[in-house]
């Protein structure tokens, strides 16, 4: 029985994907931030796992004290941690910052994942065999990275170039983080989940409703199958030993060329860790 750590995990393919795992007999722990609904959640995942072997951690990725404080319960609480799903992830339609002064989409998307999964590296390498395992998007290839202008001060926001942006980061951080692992027993893989009818898209400004409507209707996918696509690379021995590849449908896939430009991935690296205060 492995001990998995979900977040992102009271929604869309968190959730089931939680389901999928306690399923297979794992320990897994889910994080959410709120503690009500993320309660109702460890109870439905329970019933609909038929497994007793499922808790919970509060974490909210928009700050990172919360996020300091989750790694902090996660190393109290666990002596082991088999595999860390990076998994929580918003939109916002309206530019803003979080309370650590940090375009939101770029803090909660990137640097939640970049921030929690520096804090639970020792843990996973003492646990050994490990996987981390981070959910990006296909909209990385469309990504850009200006390391001077991460939150579009400079002008030019919108919502889908910010959550690009923020999912070009998730790969090539996952890619960086691969190379830091070599020999340690612990691999870095993430995955495009495929177009999932989840809420996440409910913050999408409101012309944007009725196309999104028609994408739901005619391609996306259930939550459930695309928690497939996180179980698979957390459990599957098919992937066991492989690190720093991007995943669709459960197979290794190019990943956009910025994101394989490794000298501007360690200048991200780099930024993240001034960003997060990260010694």
């Amino acid at each position: 029985m492995k001990t998995i750590l979900v977040t992102g995990a009271t929604s869309g393919i968190g959730l089931e994907a939680s389901v999928q795992l306690a399923v297979q007999g794992h320990r897994v722990v889910m994080v959410g931030r709120d503690e009500a609904k993320t309660k109702a959640c460890v109870e439905d995942v329970k019933k609909r796992s038929s497994s007793n072997t499922v808790e919970f951690l509060l974490g909210d990725f928009s700050s990172f004290a919360s996020i300091r404080a989750l790694a902090e319960k996660v190393i109290a609480t666990y002596p082991r941690l088999d595999v860390l799903v990076n998994n929580a992830g918003t939109v916002f339609k309206d530019q803003g910052k979080t309370r650590d002064g940090i375009e939101q989409t770029f803090a909660v998307n990137h640097l939640g994942y970049f921030l929690l999964t520096n804090l639970l590296l020792d843990l996973l390498v003492k646990s050994a065999p490990a996987r981390i395992v981070s959910v990006a998007s296909g909209g990385h290839y469309q990504g850009t990275m200006d390391l001077d202008d991460l939150g579009y001060e400079k002008g030019g926001y919108s919502i889908m170039k910010a959550y690009n942006r923020s999912k070009l980061g998730n790969v090539m951080m996952t890619r960086s983080l691969a190379k830091r692992l070599e020999g340690k027993g612990v691999t870095a893989n993430t995955l495009h989940p495929g177009v999932v009818a989840t809420n996440i898209w409910t913050g999408a400004p409101g012309w944007s409703k009725p196309l999104l409507a028609l994408v739901r209707a005619l391609v996306m996918i259930t939550p459930e199958e695309g928690g497939h696509t996180i179980t698979h690379l957390a459990t599957s021995p098919e992937v066991e030993g492989k690190s720093g590849l991007y995943f669709e449908k459960n197979q290794p896939k190019t990943c956009a060329k910025l994101a394989r430009d490794d000298a501007l991935a360690e200048k991200l690296w780099a930024k993240s860790a001034e960003l997060v205060k990260l010694s």
